[in-house]
């Protein structure tokens, strides 16, 4: 799990210190002529926390991934990735407390998202997470308002 953060986050790392000031919207877009290739990015985000609950007691650290981009290869879609890694104070399910606690957890979800008119989009998903005991396969509908 850890080469998967270093390979998500290393480059866009690297990246931004090599353009030299950080700025928003620092990966460009681009698309060939003839208007069949492109791509844009939404938003690439990468977001660490130190979290608490109510009472104020410690409950670890979160690393937060979130990168949706839209590509055009003859048909325009959405890659969407979003991946969240805890440390400390993960509960081994979050459904029963009583099982104890792990070390760390993560939820990763990759959606390849298809827009079908302005608001409704077709979307295709594959969840992993320490919370299921195997990858979890979705398909539907989304509604973007």
């Amino acid at each position: 799990m850890r080469q998967l953060v270093l390979l998500v986050c290393m480059p866009a790392v690297i990246f931004m210190l090599a353009s030299g000031p950080l700025k928003a919207g620092v990966i460009p877009s681009w698309g060939d002529p003839a208007d069949k290739f492109g791509f844009c990015p939404i938003t690439n985000e990468v977001s660490f926390y130190k979290n608490y609950d109510d009472g104020g007691e410690d409950r670890g650290q979160t690393l937060q991934v979130i990168s949706i981009n839209t590509f055009k290869i003859l048909t325009t879609f959405n890659v969407e990735f979003t991946a969240d890694f805890n440390w400390r104070y993960s509960y081994v399910d979050p459904f029963d407390m009583g099982l104890g606690k792990n070390r760390h957890d993560y939820y990763i979800e990759l959606s390849l998202v298809k827009p079908v008119t302005g608001i409704v989009s077709i979307n295709l998903q594959r969840v992993t997470s320490t919370f299921e005991p195997e990858p979890v396969n979705q398909f539907g509908f989304r509604l973007s308002f």
